[in-house]
């Protein structure tokens, strides 16, 4: 039989991995908006963008910079309109299930971004304790910390936070 590279065994059974996204935001409360999307698609294929922020988006907080390391000036150069960005998701995703590990964060921003771009969101986004079963959240956060230890990832961006979460998902099913 032949497999798939984004699917993985467990115990005899094939599991497809799952797609994570992440979202990088201006800041903690609120008012903020996201700057970075990245996911990482069960295939294995990595999607990663700056959000160049609608005019009338203004918060920023300088601890959330320091953490994730984009500037504002960053996103004024390099980021991509939030249309744009909708609309490369929704292409990118397609209808894959998709799972957030801060869905309570993630989500509220991903619905911001896709209401203020007047885009229709094109794929379902859900916790990732959905799919997590008892042992999974018992071993998660050491399996995820000795992951990361040996990741040569040196930037906390969005794409390698979503690699991180699926690379654990995969670890945590595994053990």
């Amino acid at each position: 039989m032949l497999i798939n590279y984004h699917y993985t065994f467990n115990r005899g059974l094939i599991i497809k991995k799952p797609t994570i996204i992440d979202i990088e935001a201006s800041g903690f409360g609120p008012d903020s908006y996201p700057i970075e999307i990245g996911v990482m698609r069960s295939d294995g294929l990595r999607y990663c963008q700056l959000i160049k922020p609608f005019d009338d988006w203004f918060h920023w907080n300088i601890e959330a910079e320091n953490i994730h390391g984009i500037s504002k000036r960053l996103l004024d150069k390099k980021g991509i309109s939030g249309i744009q960005i909708c609309l490369e998701l929704n292409d990118f995703i397609g209808s894959e299930q998709t799972y957030s590990d801060g869905w309570v964060v993630d989500s509220p921003w991903l619905m911001k971004l896709y209401d203020r771009s007047q885009v229709e969101l094109g794929f379902r986004l859900s916790a990732l304790e959905m799919i997590l079963n008892e042992f999974q959240y018992d071993v998660w956060d050491k399996t995820k910390a000795e992951i990361l230890s040996k990741m040569t990832v040196q930037r906390h961006r969005a794409s390698n936070d979503a690699m991180l979460v699926q690379r654990t998902y995969v670890e945590t099913l595994n053990r």
